[in-house]
C-alpha cells in the first residue's frame, strides 16, 4: 500500500460533492468558461468559485485567464492518484477473496471425502 498522500484526501474530498462531479463531467468534453460551467447550477458566482477552487486544490482542474474570461479544463492524469489507490485496494480484496475461495473449496473437498 502506498504511503500516506494528502493529495489523495483532497481528490476524494473534491469528488465527494455532486456539483463538483458535474463540473468534472462537463470538463471531460473539453474546456469551458467559468460562466458556462456555473450556468446549470443556479448558484451565486462566489459560491460556484469555491467549488472550482477545491477542484484546483485537488489538482483535478486547471484554469487560465484570457482578458476577462477564465477558462477551466481537466488536468492531465487528474484521476491518477484516486485510480492508483482504488487499484491497490482492489488487488488487496481480490487476494483476500481468492484466499477465502480456496479455503471454502478445501473445506468442501474434505467434507465430501
Amino acid at each position: 500500500m502506498s504511503k500516506y498522500d494528502s493529495s489523495l484526501d483532497l481528490c476524494f474530498s473534491a469528488l465527494g460533492d455532486p456539483t463538483r462531479r458535474m463540473i468534472l463531467q462537463r470538463l471531460a468534453r473539453g474546456e469551458a468558461s467559468v460562466s458556462e460551467l456555473a450556468e446549470p447550477h443556479g448558484m451565486a458566482l462566489p459560491s460556484f468559485m469555491e467549488h472550482l477552487k477545491k477542484l484546483e486544490a485537488a489538482g483535478l482542474v486547471t484554469s487560465k485567464k484570457q482578458g476577462r474570461t477564465r477558462t477551466c479544463e481537466l488536468s492531465p492524469d487528474a484521476f491518477a492518484p484516486a485510480k492508483d489507490w482504488l487499484s491497490e485496494q482492489s488487488a488487496i480484496w481480490e487476494a483476500r477473496l481468492d484466499g477465502l475461495d480456496d479455503y471454502i473449496t478445501n473445506l468442501m473437498k474434505e467434507r465430501n471425502k
